[in-house]
């Protein structure tokens, strides 16, 4: 029997719709979780070149470096697979110490900025930067990467640890733009001060951390890529 053309079309049972929408979203998921699985390893590499590109960047003097890895109070030779507080050390050609890259981290303010600086334990200075990441307002907040007047902070910032190794001698501050008097102070970028503030605020962060136990463990630095090479 034909079916009148007016009459409205059965319309599925809600068991097969659930099950319709069961199948796609399994097909989506699986989708998903086969192009991130896909695009890890690019993004890891990525990541690494990234950072192997800024160490020698922000330690120009280095021709060759270590990976370490702080844990507590603790400094131990690692790999680049490791996970935790990652710091790089950097060696010239007679395999001195020249520096030590670190990276760092805080809110600015439109995402987090993520750079690698160079830190010298000996006289306690941070003498440049590399970023890493950074989504701030183009002309602005990028100047970071290109102010002159910004990097000049970076000749040599005093980071120095207290006699006690305990912190930092004077805490890493960033000051209104043409203020600065002092070697532990930033002078901020006029017109970009929240992302000037979260370099001095991630460099204090990182500082009070991380160079009390650099300092403490100088000397395991100085020798490690002698020890290697003798291995």
């Amino acid at each position: 029997m034909s079916t009148p053309e007016n009459q409205i079309p059965e319309m599925p049972s809600s068991g097969k719709l659930i099950s319709t929408l069961a199948v796609v979203a399994m097909i989506s998921g699986l989708l998903v979780v086969l192009v991130y699985e896909f695009t890890k390893p690019i993004i890891t590499e990525n990541q690494r070149l990234a950072t192997e590109r800024a160490i020698f960047k922000v330690l120009p003097k280095a021709t060759s470096r270590l990976t370490f890895v702080i844990d507590s109070d603790q400094l131990t030779l690692a790999d680049d697979k490791t996970t935790g507080e990652l710091i790089y050390a950097g060696y010239d050609s007679n395999n001195q110490l020249v520096g030590i890259a670190i990276n760092a981290a805080a809110q600015g303010y439109q995402d987090t900025v993520k750079l690698l600086y160079g830190y010298q334990a000996k006289s306690g200075c941070i003498t440049g930067f590399d970023v890493l990441k950074s989504t701030e307002t183009p002309g602005f907040g990028t100047k970071i990467s290109t102010d002159p007047d910004f990097l000049a902070n970076f000749k040599c910032l005093d980071a120095s640890v207290n006699e006690q190794q305990s912190a930092l001698a004077q805490a890493i501050t960033t000051v209104r733009h043409g203020t600065k008097q002092n070697a532990w102070e930033i002078d901020a970028i006029s017109g970009s001060t929240i992302t000037s503030n979260a370099i001095g605020r991630m460099l204090n962060q990182s500082g009070q951390a991380l160079h009390p136990v650099i300092v403490k463990h100088l000397n395991l630095l100085e020798q490690a890529k002698i020890g290697t090479k003798n291995k």
